[in-house]
């Protein structure tokens, strides 16, 4: 058991950076698939067919891309085109890129919980497309959907590990690093395992109180 917390203790200077570098990459994409997936929700349901059109494609094309090829684009593709970024702002992108298009599904399905005749009484108040959905339907969809929202933001999470594979040092790269100072790599692995649902369990926490307090709003 002593030799199990030494690698804590003894690699916490590696440890410790990574997983703070994994709670930045996490933060950052999650804010910004929360917006991006919000404004291709609004163009999928928008009565603009070209709008439409471009939110159905995105979310067809990312959700049927694999996350690892997302990252490869990025990396290597893009800067072929004289678009030169660092590996994080490329890992962050590309959790953005690919997760907005699961948050635009999730809430378009939250969407359509909201009865019809809300947005229709709203439109005949003479409300706009804009305000329809900012101010009726969005709200009511947002409390419908905070159980599989944070499954994909838990999913996103642990999809940060991938970006170890592409030279971002965060927690999918601890294994590599320990490694190479001759640690027990099955130990490795739990405190890995470990680290994660630490950082999971406040979201756990988020959903249970948001579901809470919602459900007695509705």
């Amino acid at each position: 058991m002593g030799s199990f917390w030494h690698v804590l203790t003894d690699n916490w200077d590696v440890i410790g950076p990574h997983f703070l570098s994994t709670i930045e990459l996490f933060v950052i994409a999650a804010v910004s698939s929360l917006v991006l997936g919000t404004l291709l929700t609004a163009m999928r349901v928008s009565p603009i067919p070209a709008l439409r059109a471009f939110g159905t494609s995105y979310v067809q094309l990312l959700r049927n891309t694999p996350l690892t090829l997302v990252f490869a684009l990025l990396v290597f593709a893009v800067p072929k085109l004289n678009v030169t970024f660092d590996y994080f702002t490329g890992a962050c992108i590309a959790l953005t890129a690919y997760t907005s298009a699961f948050v635009c599904e999730v809430l378009r399905s939250g969407i359509n919980t909201v009865p019809v005749g809300q947005a229709e009484a709203a439109r005949a108040l003479g409300m706009t497309f804009g305000q329809v959905l900012g101010s009726v339907v969005l709200p009511q969809a947002f409390r419908s959907i905070v159980p599989p929202m944070m499954s994909v933001l838990i999913a996103m999470l642990k999809n940060t590990t991938v970006a170890a594979g592409f030279s971002v040092a965060e927690a999918g790269a601890i294994r590599a690093y320990l490694a190479e100072r001759g640690e027990n790599q099955i130990q490795v692995l739990l405190w890995i395992a470990i680290g994660f649902l630490i950082i999971i369990a406040p979201l756990v926490y988020l959903q249970r109180r948001l579901e809470r307090r919602w459900k007695v709003a509705r």
